[in-house]
């Protein structure tokens, strides 16, 4: 769908693999139906606040735990005090899928029960700076799938924003998984590039699928 020749698997560092086209046509539109209904109800998508008052220009939705920097919490309550609609399950095996898919062993998955996405959309002028993922209790990985338009995703190192890290184009169907020695490793989105040959609506749609460590009545904050 993305490319005439077919683009070839890469580990940009150990845990952290690149999947080209791992989603199939079919399911990456189901996939976006799934989020329109989501982006409206129980919690609309919003351009998450940040401490120091500013606004993320992603938006996002989040299921099965609602996040803000920096906390896990059941309900919205710094958009409408809705509980978040729950994770599905078929998402839940896509992403035991991914992790076996990604690492080349089904085993890999054992015990892999991601328990919240953050769907992010972006429009042409949308980015995400360098930042971890460590707002979680758990190390396991993050599952990354891309939707629609393409970007550049910059995938660096554990201990800094800066250099090194390397730069790599996910496109529409693509499947990125870090996890292991990767797994709080930074990343960010510099630019996103549209592509009208995908067929989907404009702009891109992240979906990250994570394990929070979590259970009811423990709300994460970072300290």
């Amino acid at each position: 769908m993305n490319a005439l020749l077919p683009r070839p698997r890469v580990t940009l560092a150990p845990g952290a693999v690149h999947v080209p086209d791992w989603l199939s046509v079919a399911d990456q539109r189901a996939l976006v139906d799934a989020c329109r209904r989501w982006a409206v109800r129980p919690v609309p998508m919003r351009h998450t606040r940040l401490p120091r008052g500013g606004t993320m220009s992603v938006q996002t939705v989040c299921l099965g735990w609602h996040w803000q920097p920096y906390a896990y919490t059941r309900t919205a309550d710094d958009v409408n005090g809705e509980r978040v609609a729950a994770l599905p399950t078929w998402l839940v095996a896509w992403g035991r899928r991914a992790v076996a898919d990604a690492y080349g062993d089904p085993s890999a998955a054992a015990g892999y029960t991601p328990d919240t996405a953050l769907i992010n959309f972006y429009d042409a002028a949308a980015r995400m700076g360098m930042h971890q993922d460590k707002d979680e209790r758990s190390g396991a990985p993050v599952v990354s799938l891309s939707i629609g338009d393409t970007c550049v995703f910059r995938f660096g190192n554990t201990e800094t924003r800066a250099r090194p890290y390397t730069e790599v184009e996910l496109c529409s169907g693509d499947l990125f998984v870090f996890g292991g020695p990767s797994r709080f490793a930074y990343h960010g989105v510099p630019r996103v590039r549209p592509d009208p040959a995908t067929g989907l609506s404009a702009g891109r749609l992240n979906i990250t699928l994570r394990v929070t460590g979590l259970a009811d009545g423990q709300p994460r904050a970072r300290p």
